[in-house]
């Protein structure tokens, strides 16, 4: 599909911007994510975060207001923001959520190979990261997301611009995050990646959660072998970003659950 040239970009307020076809693409991309994250049941209303830096203009990057639920998320009413946080279209009544905000933009800022950041509350998730022996892996789909999960302990709100650095020299070179008792954070290269991982990560909380509630003594994956099934999954990707395939399987259900987060 051709990218147009020049987007003219009405918001809610009714604000009419034009916007390069690189942003409008970055626009439809990120939307669909979470049009598609609130039809998995990964997010409910308007709370949590994800974020897409402009191909176009990477000191910018497009973050959703908390006026909108994820499934309301459209094209449009995503914000942009520099890597300041100040928004660009400073006349508008929408706002991004301020804990969001800071560590968000702080990732963006201190790693510029990264171009997404997810942060959710998933249920499966949130147990968790509650439980004191943290994630553990059970499968082949687990196994190859575990050299890549860091934690960080809970602060309270995160709303404290002093965390920021501390959630980003924890993450060091990862991809995912564990806030305890929290919620959970990935990143990636590009949307796909972030997004993927992040479906990697809710599913392995999800058998661990599983298999806790069975009453049976559950027998995790050893470190050798997770650690051998990850570096075959990073050999088989040969340093590309994960997620090419799977991303846009993960458009064409957006397409299929709701076409309208393209407006």
């Amino acid at each position: 599909m051709l990218k147009p040239s020049v987007v003219s970009l009405r918001g809610t307020d009714s604000q009419l911007e034009q916007v390069s076809g690189e942003e409008w693409e970055a626009r439809v991309n990120l939307a669909a994510a979470f049009r598609v994250a609130a039809h998995l049941g990964w997010n409910f209303g308007n709370r949590n975060h994800m974020t897409l830096r402009l191909p176009d203009a990477p000191g910018q990057f497009l973050m959703n207001a908390q006026n909108f639920g994820w499934h309301e998320i459209t094209a449009s009413n995503l914000l942009k923001i520099d890597l300041e946080t100040n928004r660009i279209l400073t006349d508008t009544d929408m706002t991004p959520g301020p804990a969001g905000l800071n560590f968000h933009s702080a990732i963006l800022r201190a790693k510029p190979n990264l171009n997404a950041t997810l942060h959710l509350h998933p249920k499966y998730g949130v147990v968790v990261s509650a439980m004191e022996e943290g994630l553990q892996f059970f499968d082949q789909g687990g196994a190859t997301i575990s050299g890549d999960v860091r934690y960080h302990d809970f602060e309270g709100l995160a709303d404290e611009k002093d965390e920021a650095p501390v959630i980003v020299k924890e993450l060091g070179d990862a991809y995912i995050m564990i806030m305890r008792n929290h919620g959970l954070l990935t990143v990636g290269r590009t949307l796909g990646e972030g997004f993927t991982y992040m479906a990697s990560l809710i599913s392995a909380c999800e058998t661990q959660v599983l298999l806790r509630s069975t009453g049976s003594k559950a027998k995790p994956l050893s470190p050798e072998i997770c650690a051998h099934t990850a570096n075959q999954i990073r050999t088989r990707s040969g340093g590309r970003p994960r997620g090419d395939i799977e991303w846009k399987m993960y458009l064409r259900l957006a397409d299929q659950i709701d076409p309208s987060y393209k407006n």
